[in-house]
């Protein structure tokens, strides 16, 4: 998924704004928005969240309805727009996909899901990251045929908890979330400042760690984030710690690890499109997928695991031992769970395999490392 800081006055506000600056967050500007980078500082969320249970404001992300007549119809539209297999898309459940270019390269990534309502069996459910927001809906819009309709819910808060014991805390305050599988889910009610709410909850996330994405009305949200906090193995969790648990979990970030010049294949995605889609095609740059998928790509996506404690950033030079430069990070720090600096980047294909010996080049100097296979951490997905 998708984020960049950005600079200036406009910035909008998520429905949990109060709620963390009552936390003491510190507050930065992340693609048009005032967000939470930390609150007790990001290493002790990113353990909060892989021991125990952390809370993230997911707000700034863009949500909507693709609403057509029936599945199959909706299902095959969307198919033109992405490579996920979107027809057999069971009710209740979630699927990953990326809306593709001409060329194939990746405008955006996105989860999509199947409506497990019976009487909105035509609906797929976007979630669009916030940096694209815009520019994805209308990039869908423009291409709907008549009768489909694109319908944003600004007016929805998303909330992610994370870690070990979310399945826990949530099961609580919504009995049923724990029968969830990964990637499904559905409709929930819980009672929020003394009164029945409606919440959609996932069973997703953005960190590696089991837990759920929530998407409730924004003036719901205050009332869900507070009650999810009253419980002691929560804690709030900001942008910072958001990070480094995706880096570990070897999860892309739009932005730097995918964009409109990198294909699915060259970024390690090829599982996230099914065979029917592989062979099939009829996706923007579905040529360069097909001939990708047949030929092999010039450079790919790896991990990568340094000596010592100094991390390495987004643009760092990746050279073989002689010198050669071989690509360029394209996400990096210090992953607290591992002990130790990691990082993601594209080198040439023949570099790619796992115990290929590189260095690092940062401000001149060259920093061992080796390329790993991701992720970093053993995933605690509950399939």
């Amino acid at each position: 998924m998708s984020g960049q800081a950005t600079d200036g006055a406009d910035l909008r506000r998520t429905p949990l704004y109060d709620s963390h600056v009552a936390l003491r967050a510190r507050m930065v500007p992340f693609t048009g928005y005032e967000m939470p980078v930390q609150y007790a500082g990001i290493m002790a969320e990113h353990v909060q969240t892989r021991a125990s249970a952390g809370l993230f404001d997911v707000s700034h992300m863009g949500q909507a309805w693709l609403k057509g007549p029936d599945h199959a119809t909706t299902a095959a539209v969307l198919e033109t727009l992405v490579p996920g297999d979107i027809l057999s898309l069971a009710p209740g459940r979630q699927r990953y996909t990326q809306l593709l270019n001409e060329r194939g390269g990746i405008l955006d990534d996105l989860m999509v899901s199947h409506s497990a309502a019976p009487e909105i069996d035509g609906w797929l459910y976007l979630v669009v990251n916030a940096s694209r927001k815009e520019e994805d809906f209308a990039h869908i819009r423009a291409h709907l045929p008549e009768g489909m309709v694109l319908e944003e819910k600004p007016e929805w808060a998303l909330i992610a908890l994370q870690g070990p014991k979310a399945e826990a805390v949530l099961e609580r305050l919504a009995p049923g979330v724990a029968e969830l599988s990964f990637m499904s889910g559905n409709l929930f009610s819980c009672t929020l400042n003394g009164q029945a709410a409606a919440i959609y909850v996932s069973r997703s996330g953005y960190s590696g760690e089991d837990g759920y994405e929530i998407s409730v009305l924004g003036s719901d949200a205050p009332a869900l984030w507070n009650a999810l906090l009253a419980h002691s193995e929560v804690e709030p969790v900001g942008l910072g710690a958001r990070d480094s648990l995706r880096l570990e979990a070897g999860l892309c970030l739009y932005g730097n690890d995918i964009d409109e010049t990198t294909s699915p294949i060259e970024a390690g995605l090829i599982w996230s499109i099914s065979k029917r889609r592989r062979q099939e095609g009829g996706f923007p740059g579905a040529e360069r997928v097909q001939k990708e998928i047949a030929e092999g790509t010039s450079r790919k996506l790896v991990g990568l695991k340094l000596e010592g404690r100094a991390p390495a950033r987004q643009g760092t030079v990746i050279a073989a031992k002689d010198g050669t430069e071989l690509g360029i990070v394209t996400s990096g720090g210090f992953g607290p769970s591992v002990e130790g600096p990691v990082a993601m980047g594209y080198v040439e294909t023949a570099s790619a395999k796992p115990g290929t010996q590189v260095d690092l080049v940062v401000r001149g100097k060259s920093l061992p490392a080796i390329v790993e296979k991701m992720p970093f951490i053993t995933p605690g997905y509950k399939r």
